[in-house]
């Protein structure tokens, strides 16, 4: 059994559809952020970022303690190693599925990150801050567009990779990005759309964010430090 502790946002999907498409068992805990849950004991004690997700694996394979993982690329990694599936066996695939996931890490999660903030929470407008992380945005997607010519998947077969920057790119409305402008991605992004797993990893939880985004939310989302 694993235990999943999260929130339906980008990277909370990547961890609950890596988790439907593998085929494990596990239970959702959920870890309401605009409550404040993320800074309680009892979650910090596996995460001591205060960011979800992260999960607990109860029967790990060889027995022994359970073993805690926190941070959205390390799960993934994880949950690859411990079950041999999702991340590519020939060497230079691996590479590669391994180069994407770091790059959505690193650039396109943070990167579309603030851009989403900037847009949509911020008390008030800061064109700078906007146009910033918009071309920013835009930048990355023409990266990503690059990437997918002439193939289906970030690695030439379905990854955590692709899992892990399907969740971002799911929220290019939001962000004002034309998904229409990078026809290679746009492609990728239906794709995916259309796995089953996928559909019920990203509907986990869902009820939880229909509140919208109240003054006791911002505190504990932007407010803590």
């Amino acid at each position: 059994m694993i235990e999943l502790h999260s929130f339906p946002t980008p990277n909370g999907w990547k961890v609950s559809i890596a988790l439907e498409e593998l085929g494990l068992d596990y239970r959702y805990f959920p870890v309401h952020i605009g409550r404040g849950e993320q800074f309680e004991p009892d979650f910090l004690a596996i995460s001591p970022n205060n960011r979800i997700p992260a999960i607990i694996d109860r029967d790990p394979p060889g027995d022994g303690e359970p073993i805690p993982v926190f941070e959205s690329g390390a799960i993934l990694l994880y949950l690859a190693a411990r079950t041999g599936r999702l991340m590519p066996t020939d060497l230079r695939r691996s590479v590669a599925a391994t180069e994407w996931l770091m790059w959505q890490m690193a650039g396109l999660g943070p990167m579309l990150g603030q851009l989403g903030h900037f847009k949509r929470y911020a008390p008030e407008p800061l064109d700078y801050a906007i146009e910033r992380y918009t071309n920013e945005a835009n930048r990355l997607y023409g990266v990503l567009d690059g990437r997918l010519e002439g193939r289906d998947y970030l690695a030439d077969e379905y990854s955590m990779a692709d899992i892990a920057c399907w969740g971002w790119v799911a929220l290019h409305e939001m962000h004002g990005i034309e998904l229409g402008r990078y026809p290679n991605v746009s492609a990728w992004y239906a794709r995916i759309e259309a796995r089953p797993a996928v559909q019920r990893g990203r509907a986990l939880g869902a009820d939880a964010v229909a509140a919208g985004l109240d003054e006791e939310a911002r505190k504990h989302l932007f407010g803590r430090r």
